[in-house]
């Protein structure tokens, strides 16, 4: 077997792999630059895995040792010739401390630049620890210092992760983690971001824990609403939905905005009734709330005011937030991963974030009912957990200088069912168990 037949065997069973259920029909190492030599010798590939019609190009750090210790075993890859063991660097501290080393010192190696944010300290004698929350990149925290989010997927282009980060940063914005530095190298001859380094929130929690605790609580108590509940999760939001609108102020400041015609809303509701078209020939359980989403798409098409658009978050949801001592903290500006990059970088009503928040607020209700058969009382108070924690994000938001929800809840609304379709869609292909979640609180829209 050779070592792109062995990468074609070891890929589809990595979590960021984003082809999973369709078979590889060809892998080549378009790219292979050697980071360090010696037993352990750390290697730096880009690979080509074309999938039917499809190609994309992934990124992969590959370890080489003759003796490899037990706490890689998880990592290994296979075999690579000589008597050596390939396995998965980003799980190797004696490896990854080369890459914070890089790109403090602003070095390189062959093709990739490490590249070191004007004015930043970065602390390089520190082990690293793989985090294994994240589906589409690989993180790594280096003591209580830094995070390295490491691209998996790679798309050749400006990066909208650090290009936003670094915009808000200048404009020193409170809500963000500016970057550190980054690593990067020409893919078909585009510069493209490997990897970014930012300042690690080591006192922070993040939102989704947050929220679940709160469910939880609420659930396992007496209380007869969320608002009477000891974990109330309602002040967290208010100051979560003020937070957002704060960040896409300094959007707006940092990358401008643009008034589009009033036509804009029709087009906008017919590429989502394409995506609801799409999604129901797909997933058939879609199909007795198709009325519900069109009738929705409609309305919005109907609209005769101009729709003002500009950079936003993209893919924001409670995993995209964090609360610190400080306040709420919002991170992974690279938007949806499945998205076109022109999308990602395009402008979007900023209702499109708020949609997004909402649906992580059903999400945080309803996902600690997947595994029983719940009592009524447990799914009233789920609706009654989202609906308190929506109605407070909202008057947050507005209350800080957001476009009122309430005042544009034809858009919100369209905007807050297509995310639900797109879910929909996300589940059935890769978390079929959670695909109730979605269908469920589309009963209730």
């Amino acid at each position: 077997m050779t070592f792109e037949e062995t990468l074609a065997a070891w890929l589809p069973a990595q979590r960021w792999f984003a082809g999973k259920g369709v078979g590889i029909g060809d892998l080549t190492v378009t790219a292979d630059t050697a980071i360090a030599d010696g037993d352990p010798a750390l290697r730096h590939l880009i690979v080509s895995v074309s999938q039917g019609a499809s190609a994309a190009a992934y990124q992969v750090l590959v370890g080489l040792r003759s003796d490899l210790p037990e706490r890689l075993e998880h990592a290994v890859i296979g075999p690579a010739g000589g008597g050596l063991t390939a396995y998965d660097a980003l799980h190797d501290h004696d490896l990854t401390r080369l890459l914070l080393a890089g790109i403090a010192a602003g070095g390189s190696a062959g093709p990739l630049r490490f590249a070191r944010q004007s004015g930043a300290q970065i602390e390089t004698d520190l082990d690293s620890l793989a985090l294994t929350g994240e589906q589409s990149n690989t993180s790594l925290v280096f003591g209580e210092a830094s995070i390295l989010k490491v691209f998996r997927k790679l798309t050749p282009g400006p990066n909208p992760d650090l290009e936003v980060t670094r915009a808000l940063a200048r404009l020193g914005s409170r809500h963000i983690a500016g970057p550190l530095g980054w690593i990067e190298m020409p893919v078909t001859g585009t510069p493209t971001v490997l990897a970014i380094l930012s300042a690690y929130l080591r006192t922070a929690t993040d939102g989704w824990s947050m929220a679940a605790t709160s469910v939880r609580d609420y659930f396992a108590g007496e209380a007869a609403s969320a608002a009477s509940a000891g974990g109330d999760f309602a002040g967290e939001a208010h100051r979560l939905g003020g937070a957002t609108a704060e960040v896409h102020r300094t959007l707006a400041e940092a990358f401008g905005t643009e008034e589009l015609p009033a036509s804009a809303a029709a087009d906008l509701a017919g590429q989502m009734r394409a995506r609801l078209d799409e999604a129901v020939a797909n997933v058939p359980e879609l199909a007795p709330r198709a009325g519900l989403l069109a009738a929705a798409f409609s309305d919005l098409a109907k609209l005769d005011a101009p729709l003002t658009v500009q950079r936003v978050h993209g893919d924001y949801h409670l995993g995209q937030v964090m609360r610190t001592d400080h306040g709420w903290v919002i991170i992974d500006f690279e938007g949806e991963p499945a998205r076109p990059l022109a999308e990602r970088l395009g402008r979007h009503p900023v209702l499109k974030d708020v949609a997004g928040m909402l649906r992580s607020f059903e999400y945080a209700a309803w996902q600690q009912l997947l595994s029983a058969d719940p009592a009524p009382r447990l799914r009233d108070a789920a609706r009654d957990w989202a609906h308190r924690n929506q109605a407070a994000f909202c008057a947050g938001y507005a209350e800080a200088g957001g476009p009122d929800p309430a005042g544009h809840a034809t858009l919100l609304r369209a905007l807050t069912l297509d995310k639900a379709v797109y879910e929909v869609m996300y589940e059935a292909r890769n978390r079929p168990s959670w695909l109730s979640i979605p269908l469920e609180s589309l009963d209730d829209a």
